[in-house]
């Protein structure tokens, strides 16, 4: 005979089969509401570069410009300082941006006045980011005398106009090349120390530096660990930014006599030799080197926006 099976053997089946389904239904749940994993950086990079051709356009330049610097003298087709009898000679098949009044090719020597340049741009900004940089982000951390010190500072450089200060010290210390690249980081470093201050100003109070800081991490740590590298994206931007004045910078420099001695190839150098012989026609000797000039500053401005979309990481999704 059939035997009846009890309540009491029914209710803890019943209850075990519903926590089955309510354990299986939270961990679907946690499934579906952990975040997607982030894709890397280089694969962000390969992104925004092919949804964005400007963007793309921008680096290909760099590109173009990085190879004119590294291997620029190994692949100008003449000496950039040798002369020859082919005076003032206009854009040919055999000098394709023409010769200079010296003889000399204009394209070797723009070619090569590219690592130059470069170097200048390079340096400068490396400078002044580790100078306004990271007194800017010290001043907006941690506030008080440093605040006030840093912020006088740039006042004081702020109250001169720039290129005209960058001219006095050069004018002062001598027309070399470190002189050249300090007055450029000094004249920029209102710039960066103002761009650091404001971002790291807005998040030393933010959540996870109050919990690093519960953490039991020192301020020092907190500082480079996780005020510097937030504030990075905006500073990368600004970086990009200051490449393309500091190259203008220095060509300003070399136009007025105060910059880069001849007969080394100089981008300034070579559109104020130029300038004296426009009026006669002569027009490649100065348009090369300024339309150089101008395209390196263009590929640097541009920069700057792809530069942003790739380094923040908010922007990774």
């Amino acid at each position: 005979m059939n035997q009846a099976v009890s309540p009491e053997k029914v209710a803890p089946a019943a209850e075990i089969a519903a926590a089955a389904i309510a354990a299986a239904t939270v961990q679907a749940e946690t499934k579906a509401a952990s975040p997607a994993p982030q894709p890397s950086i280089f694969h962000h990079a390969r992104y925004v570069i092919g949804e964005n051709p400007v963007t793309g356009l921008a680096f290909a330049i760099f590109l173009l410009i990085v190879i004119c610097a590294v291997f620029g003298p190994w692949i100008v087709p003449y000496d950039p300082l040798a002369s020859n009898e082919a005076t003032l000679a206009p854009p040919s098949a055999i000098h394709w941006f023409g010769t200079d009044q010296l003889g000399r090719d204009i394209l070797s020597r723009v070619i090569v006045a590219t690592r130059l340049d470069l170097a200048i741009a390079v340096a400068s900004v490396a400078l002044v980011f580790l100078l306004g940089g990271v007194s800017g982000v010290a001043a907006g951390f941690f506030g008080g005398w440093i605040d006030r010190l840093v912020g006088r500072l740039a006042d004081t450089i702020m109250a001169f106009p720039l290129f005209v200060l960058a001219m006095g010290i050069v004018a002062a210390l001598g027309n070399s090349v470190t002189n050249i690249v300090l007055a450029t980081a000094i004249i920029n470093f209102p710039l960066y120390a103002r761009v650091a201050r404001a971002e790291a100003n807005t998040r030393r109070n933010a959540g996870y530096v109050l919990a690093a800081r519960l953490s039991g991490n020192t301020e020092m740590r907190i500082l480079l660990a996780q005020i510097l590298p937030n504030v990075m994206p905006i500073m990368v931007v600004q970086m990009s930014l200051t490449m393309g004045y500091a190259i203008l910078n220095a060509a300003g420099l070399s136009f007025i006599g105060l910059g880069v001695r001849p007969p080394t190839a100089e981008w300034g150098i070579m559109v104020a030799e130029g300038a004296a012989f426009m009026v006669s026609g002569e027009w490649w000797i100065a348009f090369f080197p300024g339309a150089a000039l101008v395209l390196a500053v263009f590929c640097f401005n541009l920069l700057g926006d792809g530069l942003r979309d790739i380094v923040d990481p908010q922007r990774r999704t």
